[in-house]
């Protein structure tokens, strides 16, 4: 089950200890992606925005799509007041463990393991699209899969970043985390992807971005679509 303190995080020995163990751990969950439905008892949730323009065709070299791309690529489009992503930055994306430090209430740390699963680098005449799927591992106080996805539309030059979820609770530690989780949940959810695109939007604006520290943002002027789908009878995978 999640790890779990109360006012401190974790020393990087710690993290390292952690994110090795990680390689030893399979996913939560074992139905497809596609089966994760709402019909089958699976929350869902997106959101997505215009983080940028630039000039239309394809990105520019150092542009604010490359610029995104990598931010996206690093999981510096997080709020680390609310979630925090420890990894090793020169394991290749894709197969990629990461260890999520989950805060509420500014004092109460979670650390969850997940997997890089799955990445998209695509271009054709039309757009051009970056992202990755992670996965969640044992013990991760959710269940399920969630996409970041980076696009180019190179008629308009609109930069769009999409996140999407398919997810069910998790393994907590113990009662007061899963009641809390259930309440406080909504909120934190909303404000992450919030700040997440008001982040990367930031970040898109800035070319000496990689010298920067992107660590919170609470104001943005960013246009964000979000939803937020509960199924109506949650059915845990084997239930």
């Amino acid at each position: 089950m999640a790890e779990y303190r109360l006012g401190r995080s974790w020393a990087a020995t710690e993290l390292d200890e952690r994110l090795e163990d990680l390689k030893r751990l399979s996913r939560n969950f074992s139905v497809l992606p596609e089966q994760m439905t709402l019909e089958n008892g699976w929350h869902q949730y997106y959101s997505q925005s215009v983080v940028a323009r630039e000039r239309p065709g394809a990105p520019e070299a150092d542009g604010p799509f490359e610029r995104c791309r990598l931010a996206v690529m690093n999981y510096e489009f997080s709020d680390r007041s609310i979630v925090t992503g420890h990894f090793d930055p020169y394991v290749p994306l894709l197969g990629r463990p990461m260890l999520l430090e989950v805060k509420a209430f500014r004092f109460l740390h979670y650390l969850s393991g997940v997997l890089v699963s799955a990445v998209r680098s695509e271009e054709n005449e039309n757009e051009t699209v970056f992202g990755f799927r992670y996965d969640t591992l044992e013990g991760h106080i959710e269940r399920g899969y969630e996409w970041f996805l980076l696009k180019k539309e190179h008629e308009t030059g609109d930069i769009r970043f999409r996140i999407e979820a398919a997810w069910q609770p998790g393994q907590f530690p113990n009662w007061w985390s899963r009641v809390g989780f259930s309440l406080v949940a909504p909120h934190y959810q909303r404000a992450w992807h919030r700040r997440a695109h008001a982040l990367l939007a930031e970040i898109s604006r800035d070319p000496n971005y990689e010298t920067a520290d992107y660590g919170s943002i609470v104001d943005s002027e960013t246009d964000i679509e979000f939803r937020r789908i509960r199924a109506r009878r949650l059915r845990q995978e084997g239930g």
